[in-house]
């Protein structure tokens, strides 16, 4: 939530103190940032009549002087061109510039030398640069998210703009927060360690002054770890509602496109899945499918019983009342077809692809041991006629990234099986999975198999019963937070940037994951924030990821290794 309230609160205040009409020029980054905490509504009651892109807005010469130019842009040199331009030929009546981020000294002087008909009535900083997608989630929608899969030196240029973009959105989130943390990163990941040692360097001493916020008596923490660490948790099959949506459909800002799937309506190819936005979607985001389906029926039913007593319309006064909840039975209306929608579609594609034997046999690999059922359940699948490609080689580094150690002559097998049934099939994509992620290149006990504690805590689950054999896999988040909780994260694992220490136990940790997140583990944090134990967690990474996604960074790393002849 305070994310949220933060970046609503920036823009409210940028809208409300300019009178008159307004036109809101964004980028395509400021665009995300903007659409998932404000409606369209919204912004027109704060009369905003015109939202442009800011490289449309430098192809177009028409005079629009009755207007007054809110602009809204993160602080890059290609912004910076374009509004230097903008404002030296200006089109527009007032310009209000609002960055999401740090402006440097020359790009002020930039600005200020190009407004030489002074129709800039300000310049300021609102450090909102995420997009804050739901109250303990947010994203940075990073291009290129391969990159932190390879060393930079394969591609300094990317690495280091890849760096410098999760750095300087870190410090936004810290500085909207009023906040300077102490800052832990994972071992083994060179990435992690690069970004947390550049946010340390820019909170305590390039941009120490500004970071100087009253201290709190503990710290909050930064911890930034590796996806590499956990690939099993983006493999998956997902089977609750949100994580299911973006996995099968896909959710990119809070938006899910329909129209690839279907004939629907033209209101409904696009809809809007958000926890702020939808009491529903609130409601129900971390249910399970099973139970998603009965609260849709209690939903229909609610609304059959909206639309007969609007029907009951006998005297003036039932017209009148029916009138004034027309907007409310409009928006009820949508809501139900939205979710019928989503969920029915969600229905054919489970069937289609035989999900369930899918999932089973996936969450038996990432729960459970038992080497040799464990290949002849994959077997069953690569020989399956109705099982995806896709879905095939899910299965395989599933199985792989579980016994690579223990049956490498079974292993080979399977690779060779995949090859001749799965036509797509990358060769060596397994394999380089293993290279990035494999057990010797992870900090933490993913099975739980080498930590007595781990052992006992799988035996117990193991021993009590899970209550849906497809949601029995919990991320590798969750032992993180358990142990950052009981202040059992090892500083040989973990360690922390400069000379700095925490004292004692920290009430806000924010965990930054190189690579991205996933719906499943933002469930996670939602979760573990209900329990009460005094501590605030926010999840943040540089994208969303679904299986499509992390397959998708897999296979650009590997297509540039090669290209690049780098060992990885």
């Amino acid at each position: 939530m305070v994310l949220i309230s933060a970046v609503r609160d920036y823009i409210s205040r940028m809208l409300q103190d300019i009178s008159g009409m307004k036109v809101l020029i964004l980028d395509s980054q400021t665009v995300s940032i903007v659409s998932v905490v404000y409606s369209q509504s919204e912004l027109l009651q704060k009369e905003v009549f015109l939202v442009e892109l800011v490289d449309s807005i430098s192809k177009s010469r028409e005079s629009m002087s009755h207007l007054k130019a809110v602009y809204f842009l993160r602080p890059t040199s290609e912004n910076i061109q374009h509004l230097r331009r903008q404002i030296a030929n200006p089109r527009f009546g007032e310009y209000h510039l609002f960055f999401s981020n740090m402006l440097k000294d020359t790009q002020i002087h930039i600005l200020a030398d190009s407004d030489e008909q002074e129709v800039v009535q300000q310049v300021q900083e609102f450090y909102a640069d995420f997009v804050a997608l739901d109250p303990f989630h947010f994203t940075l929608n990073m291009p290129s998210n391969y990159i932190y899969m390879l060393p930079a030196v394969v591609d300094p240029l990317t690495s280091q703009r890849f760096c410098d973009r999760a750095v300087d959105s870190i410090a936004a989130v810290f500085l909207a927060l009023k906040r300077r943390p102490i800052i832990r990163y994972q071992r083994t990941s060179d990435v992690a360690k690069r970004i947390a040692q550049e946010a340390a360097k820019l909170m305590y001493q390039q941009e120490s002054g500004l970071f100087d916020f009253r201290r709190t008596e503990v710290s909050p923490l930064l911890l930034v770890i590796d996806r590499r660490d956990d690939p099993v948790s983006p493999l998956l099959s997902q089977w609750t509602y949100q994580a299911m949506v973006h996995e099968l459909i896909g959710i990119q800002d809070n938006k899910v496109d329909l129209k690839s799937l279907g004939k629907f309506p033209k209101d409904q190819e696009e809809v809007v899945l958000s926890s702020e936005q939808d009491s529903f979607f609130k409601a129900n985001m971390y249910e399970n499918f099973g139970d998603i389906g009965m609260n849709i029926k209690r939903l229909v039913d609610e609304f059959q019983q909206a639309a007969k007593s609007n029907q009951n319309i006998q005297t003036v006064e039932d017209m009148a009342k029916f009138v004034d909840n027309y907007p409310e039975y409009r928006k009820m209306h949508g809501n139900v077809s939205k979710h019928v929608s989503l969920v029915t579609e969600m229905s054919k594609i489970v069937q289609e692809r035989k999900l369930m034997l899918v999932s089973e046999v996936e969450q038996e690999l990432a729960c459970n041991g038992g080497q040799g059922a464990a290949f002849e359940a994959v077997t069953n699948l690569l020989n399956n006629e109705s099982i995806s490609d896709e879905d095939r080689l899910r299965s395989v580094m599933l199985y792989a990234l579980r016994y690579e150690k223990d049956s490498p002559v079974q292993l080979m097998q399977l690779f060779n099986k995949l090859a001749s049934r799965s036509a797509k099939y990358k060769p060596g994509i397994v394999q380089f999975l293993l290279k990035q992620a494999g057990v010797d290149k992870r900090t933490a006990d993913l099975y739980g198999s080498r930590d007595l504690l781990n052992i006992a805590r799988n035996m117990a689950r193991g021993l009590k019963g899970v209550e849906n054999v497809y949601t029995q896999h919990q991320p590798l988040l969750f032992q993180t937070m358990e142990s950052i909780v009981k202040g059992r994260l090892r500083d040989v694992d973990y360690p922390i940037v400069g000379n700095h220490f925490q004292q004692g136990r920290p009430q806000e940790v924010i965990i930054f994951i190189v690579g991205g997140t996933t719906y499943e583990e933002s469930r996670c944090v939602a979760i573990q924030n209900s329990n009460n134990t005094g501590i605030r967690f926010i999840l943040c990474g540089t994208t969303v990821l679904n299986s499509k996604g992390f397959l998708r960074d897999l296979e650009e790393a590997q297509r540039v290794a090669r290209s690049s002849n780098s060992i990885v």
